[in-house]
């Protein structure tokens, strides 16, 4: 089926674009929701009379989102979580408590928005990506501190772990 996009719609294109999408598609999602008109004739004149209206619409809503992945770029959020003694987190800092760190600074965004390249399971800086609009993605720094005092120094393998002298002095005196 083809529709004449009204707002931006990720995957497919930007406002005025004249698209095929699949019939359930369009008429279960696109259609009832606003997104997208029918791509009949009325509307395709429509649209080349709206034109001017429909780009100013879509610049605004451009800068809008540069406007806030500036915004978000700025932000550094911390956490501060319990690490084991390989600088391993308990558990791990997720999407949901980036998207309540980002609400908790004034910016609404949906966590569905946010995405993490790999897990975050360990202490250290990461990057999350914020996809604020089609196009526009903005990078956040996440700094995940231990809440130990000293710094955590993860062990080496081939480190081997010396007997006490105690205990040496033990197994002497039983020998004997």
């Amino acid at each position: 089926m083809r529709i004449i996009l009204q707002e931006p719609v990720e995957h497919l294109g930007n406002i005025g674009e004249i698209v095929t999408v699949a019939d359930g598609y369009a008429r279960n999602y696109l259609l009832p929701t606003g997104l997208a008109i029918l791509a009949n004739e009325g509307n395709i004149n429509y649209v080349k009379h709206h034109l001017r209206g429909l780009e100013k619409k879509r610049i605004k809503l451009q800068v809008q989102g540069e406007a806030l992945r500036d915004r978000l770029a700025s932000l550094k959020l911390e956490f501060e979580r319990k690490v084991g003694e390989q600088g391993k987190l308990f558990g791990s800092v997720t999407v949901m408590d980036i998207a309540e760190k980002i609400n908790e600074s004034g910016i609404e965004i949906d966590r569905r928005k946010i995405e993490l390249p790999e897990a975050i399971k360990s202490v250290g800086e990461f990057k999350a990506l914020v996809k604020v609009q089609v196009g526009i993605v903005a990078e956040i720094s996440v700094v995940v501190l231990g809440d130990q005092e000293e710094e955590v120094v993860p062990a080496e393998e081939n480190e081997v772990v010396a007997e006490s002298p105690v205990e040496e002095s033990e197994e002497a005196e039983v020998q004997a």
